[in-house]
């Protein structure tokens, strides 16, 4: 009598991702989302939320790519005050300092640092500071140091980006890349690695992002609910010890 044949099921290995992270859209997002924190608690954050991902899809995780860039310190004209601030002193160059510390401590994290340019940085008025002053609901002598904020200009941050997508997709070290960003310009990076056939994600934590960006990656994906409902998150800083520190200013999202 002949054996019956068991059915031979193919195992699929579970997919291999690398998540993208651009460290300054995130930690104004995550302040946004979560509240401000201190800097072991904000790296601690960062590991869970990438997790989610990995978790969500039921992946193996390659790595973690975090872009950022050192805080600044130079000495800067405040034009409301009108006084020098060296930031260096600031409780901001600290914080900074002490993150970027305690995210190289993180397995399977890597920090890829870009430069702030030499020129152009200084204190800009916020939009909405802008917008009622040339409506004319408020005056000059009505600013307060709320209405600015410091914008440091960078480079080489989306350099970095594009050529670990591109080292990722040409050695086929992953079979999906899940980038947490809420920018274009890493597009065309995005568009070479579609091509070579890995599944793109955006993760752009509830930030708006242009319509023609969906253009450009396999889909949208986010592990923690839409506002309000976040603040149920155990993530979020109402569900732990509060600690103000206003690190990472959302103005200007």
């Amino acid at each position: 009598m002949a054996r019956s044949q068991e059915p031979i099921y193919a195992v699929h290995p579970a997919p291999i991702v690398a998540i993208l992270v651009d460290g300054g859209f995130y930690r104004r997002r995550a302040a946004s989302l979560f509240g401000h924190k201190e800097p072991k608690a904000r790296a601690d954050e960062l590991m869970e939320y990438c997790r989610r991902h990995i978790k969500h899809r039921g992946s193996r995780l390659y790595r973690i790519f975090y872009y950022d860039c050192p805080p600044s310190d130079k000495v800067i004209f405040h034009p409301l005050t009108r006084q020098h601030v060296n930031l260096a002193k600031s409780n901001d160059y600290k914080w900074m300092n002490s993150f970027h510390q305690e995210i190289t401590k993180k397995r399977k994290l890597a920090l890829r640092m870009g430069e702030n340019l030499e020129t152009q940085d200084g204190y800009q008025l916020k939009s909405h500071a802008l917008k009622r002053l040339l409506s004319g609901k408020m005056d000059t002598s009505d600013l307060t140091e709320r209405d600015f904020y410091l914008d440091i200009n960078q480079k080489g941050v989306d350099m970095r980006i594009g050529l670990d997508i591109a080292s990722l997709s040409a050695n086929n070290y992953v079979d999906q890349i899940v980038m947490i960003s809420g920018d274009s310009d890493f597009v065309p990076a995005a568009k070479h690695a579609r091509r070579t056939g890995i599944d793109f994600i955006l993760d752009p934590m509830w930030a708006r992002i242009s319509e023609s960006l969906h253009e450009h990656i396999d889909g949208l994906y986010g592990p923690v609910a839409r506002p309000p409902r976040q603040e149920e998150d155990p993530l979020h800083i109402s569900n732990s010890q509060v600690i103000e520190h206003p690190e990472d200013d959302d103005a200007t999202l």
